[in-house]
């Protein structure tokens, strides 16, 4: 019996405290009907503007079949284009980073490494980030690593914005004549 008059007085402070909860979200707030659109999606999306209510994304509406894999990305063949000059030693499309190995023209005891990092799939000036390390090694085989900051980052960064601009755009041209896509350096 005891434990009965204990479970009861559980629920009831559950239930009070669920009804605080409902009450302080606005559930039981009367709204003018006047002032609500009819339309479901007008709802949502004044409801949105509002800041009331959240979204999951597209999570309930399906996949809609737009995958965006390397050889799709202007941006990113752009860059690779742009270092086809450098061996490649980190190329990792998913973490967004393209890494050079450390190359040097000619017989010099200085070497450069390039390390592109993608800070977004947009055409944009702050799309990506490039760092320039320079190894100076003396007749020892003792080296020193600086990280270079000059007009060759931006120099870059720049050829690869430009790049990126111009097979966008020739995508683009080829999928309003019908072309289908291709991917660089194949021929099917």
């Amino acid at each position: 019996m005891h434990t009965l008059k204990f479970y009861k007085k559980n629920y009831l402070i559950i239930f009070f405290t669920f009804l605080v909860i409902l009450n302080s979200c606005g559930i039981y707030k009367p709204s003018d009907a006047r002032k609500n659109p009819t339309n479901a999606d007008e709802r949502v999306a004044k409801n949105m503007e509002e800041g009331r209510g959240f979204r999951l994304g597209n999570l309930a509406k399906g996949s809609n079949g737009t995958f965006q894999f390397a050889s799709s990305n202007p941006l990113w063949r752009a860059a690779l284009e742009k270092l086809n000059f450098a061996p490649l030693s980190n190329v990792d499309y998913a973490g967004g980073i393209i890494v050079t190995d450390w190359f040097s023209e000619g017989d010099t005891n200085e070497q450069i490494k390039i390390t592109i990092r993608f800070l977004t799939n947009e055409i944009r000036s702050d799309a990506i980030d490039v760092v320039i390390h320079k190894k100076t090694c003396n007749a020892q085989n003792n080296c020193k690593v600086n990280k270079i900051e000059n007009t060759l980052n931006g120099e870059i960064r720049l050829a690869i914005l430009k790049k990126a601009a111009k097979i966008k755009n020739e995508d683009q041209k080829a999928a309003k004549k019908g072309k289908p896509y291709k991917i660089p350096g194949k021929s099917f």
